[in-house]
């Protein structure tokens, strides 16, 4: 049977990681709450309780995609950009309005929504940046989820290297720059994140493309932050600070490189769909007929990556004429591995189990995220953009780490990527214990190694949900994994950060904290949070690892041999 033939032609997915990267900064506005919040406090006349139920919008926001995550079967991904692109203009830009008193005092629930509008921009851009890429490179998924949730993990960074050297630290300013200038971005590369066909894994410079993608984005993360660095210590002029910043441009556009290379010096590789020879054997020697490519298996979910357009229910009809002409009794259920539609993967304990430990994990983290600029005046630490720039760096190491590393473990020892997690999960107890007792110092050390089991939690769960429930319904699976940060910022956030700060700068009769008593409970508590979670990381990878031995065996990805149901 020949190999389904994807939509978008026969154009290498290099160009469409390329133009992923830039989205992919546009889907991470949410980080710069901290560097606009404290506007939103003073101009509005806002409590920090206040600030804090902002700072869960900006989470629900940000983490809600179901839409999108439904949406990315049924539409081009196109569709899905500009309406990302039409949430980011409307929110940011009534939250604009709200600040520069363009328009009079806007309801508190207004702005709550509005706020959500414009981070729920996040969740359609990145979702189909996210699930296009994964289907075009099945073989890589560890690898490109860890490049793509790495530059998200940047992206604070970026924005505030913008935010100081050419908004020159003007929130107002920001909000118009998200406002406008990220529709424009997204706009200019929808038309590049799009399927084609998937990476097959014959091409021997493969390996070096993305050595070359992850060498960039290290350089990257080094260079923007040395920029926010050496700008709290010097004084740049203006000629410097934009020479700078087109330098971190550069950066960003290095991916494309790879595409451009390829165009003037292209491999040698077969196309997966035309004979290389007259035997019909498409180029595939004898070994390789017992172990057929994944992606040229109609059955598979790979063989499934380009099916956007197309019905999810057909194999259903296939199954349900089976059933009619006496071939098989029932439809089965799907087996770990497979692809599962979400109303099956809600009744498997696999899926619970994997969305507890993500939230557990990721809730946490993002509480100390939102409350990082509170945390660092507490501690004594009256400039905290270095402690953002600290984060977002770390952050950024641990999503493309643990994809490299996960990925090279999963092939070498078919070692779960939720080995991880669970280690993720250990270190946060040890840094919570480090915020609630801090020594001089400590603080740093404390962000470091948040930021880093923050970005691993984030990064391991996107390749995990692939394995576990398959490619085909992946974008909505995602999204609703997704809901875990979210649900995590109301209960840790909310509900226990903001109502211990408030209640202890009532004890000192100010409306800002001071000391280490301020958030003390609050880590306690996480500590006790990661606890559970690495408990459940355990369970999760004893019961998963008969999962990757099947999946992985032989040092490569291949998917189970009946999979078609």
């Amino acid at each position: 049977m020949p190999s389904q033939v994807l939509k978008g032609g026969t154009r290498p997915p290099w160009v469409g990681l390329a133009a992923a990267v830039w989205v992919q900064i546009a889907a991470s506005s949410s980080y710069n709450f901290p560097l606009y919040s404290p506007l939103l406090k003073s101009v509005l006349g806002f409590n920090q309780q206040q600030v804090t139920v902002l700072g869960v919008a900006n989470d629900i926001g940000e983490s809600f995609g179901l839409l999108p995550g439904i949406a990315i079967n049924k539409f081009p991904s196109w569709v899905l950009l500009l309406v990302g692109a039409a949430c980011c203009f409307l929110g940011y830009g009534v939250i604009w309005l709200a600040v520069s008193k363009t328009v009079g005092s806007l309801p508190f629930c207004l702005l709550f929504l509005t706020l959500c509008i414009a981070t729920n921009s996040n969740a359609w851009f990145g979702t189909p940046v996210l699930v296009v890429n994964m289907r075009n490179f099945p073989l890589s998924r560890g690898t490109v989820a860890g490049i793509l949730k790495g530059y998200i993990g940047i992206s604070a960074a970026v924005y505030t290297v913008i935010y100081c050297l050419v908004l020159k630290q003007s929130p107002l300013d920001l909000l118009l720059f998200l406002t406008i200038g990220l529709p424009v971005l997204s706009l200019a590369m929808m038309y590049f994140i799009r399927p084609c066909t998937p990476a097959s894994g014959e091409d021997s410079s493969e390996h070096a493309h993305f050595l070359f993608t992850q060498a960039v984005s290290v350089l990257l993360a080094f260079y923007v932050v040395a920029i926010t660095v050496i700008n709290d210590m010097v004084t740049l002029s203006d000629a410097l600070s934009y020479t700078l910043v087109a330098i971190m441009v550069i950066f960003l556009l290095s991916p494309l490189a790879i595409p451009v290379k390829m165009t003037f010096y292209p491999s040698n590789t077969k196309n997966p769909g035309t004979p290389a020879d007259s035997s019909g054997n498409s180029g595939l020697g004898k070994d390789d007929t017992t172990q057929t490519d994944p992606l040229l298996t109609p059955s598979s979910s790979a063989a499934n990556l380009g099916s956007f357009y197309e019905s999810e229910y057909a194999s259903d009809v296939e199954t349900l004429l089976a059933i009619g002409e006496g071939a098989v009794k029932k439809k089965r259920r799907p087996k770990r591995g497979e692809d599962f539609k979400l109303r099956e993967a809600f009744i498997k304990a696999d899926f619970w189990l994997l969305w507890l430990v993500y939230f557990l994990g990721a809730g946490s983290g993002v509480t100390v995220l939102n409350n990082l600029s509170q945390i660092g005046v507490a501690l004594g630490y009256d400039d905290t953009t270095i402690v953002l720039s600290l984060f977002s760096f770390c952050n950024f190491v641990g999503r493309l780490g643990s994809g490299v590393v996960s990925e090279h473990f999963v092939r070498s020892k078919t070692m779960p990527r939720t080995v991880w997690m669970l280690c993720s999960h250990v270190i946060m107890i040890l840094t919570f214990l480090l915020f609630a007792f801090p020594l001089n110092g400590t603080m740093y050390v404390a962000t470091v190694l948040l930021g880093i089991c923050y970005g691993v939690q984030y990064s391991i769960m996107v390749p995990t949900t692939s394995e576990i429930f398959g490619l085909k319904n992946f974008g909505i699976i995602y999204s609703f994994m997704g809901l875990g940060n979210p649900i995590g910022a109301i209960l840790f956030s909310v509900l226990l950060a903001g109502n211990v700060y408030d209640a202890e700068a009532a004890k000192q009769g100010s409306s800002t904290c001071l000391g280490p008593n301020c958030f003390r409970l609050t880590f306690l508590v996480l500590a006790g949070v990661c606890g559970l979670g690495t408990i459940l990381s355990i369970i999760l990878t004893i019961r998963i690892r008969p999962v990757y031995q099947m999946l992985y065996a032989g040092g490569s990805f291949r998917l189970p041999q009946s999979s078609n149901h």
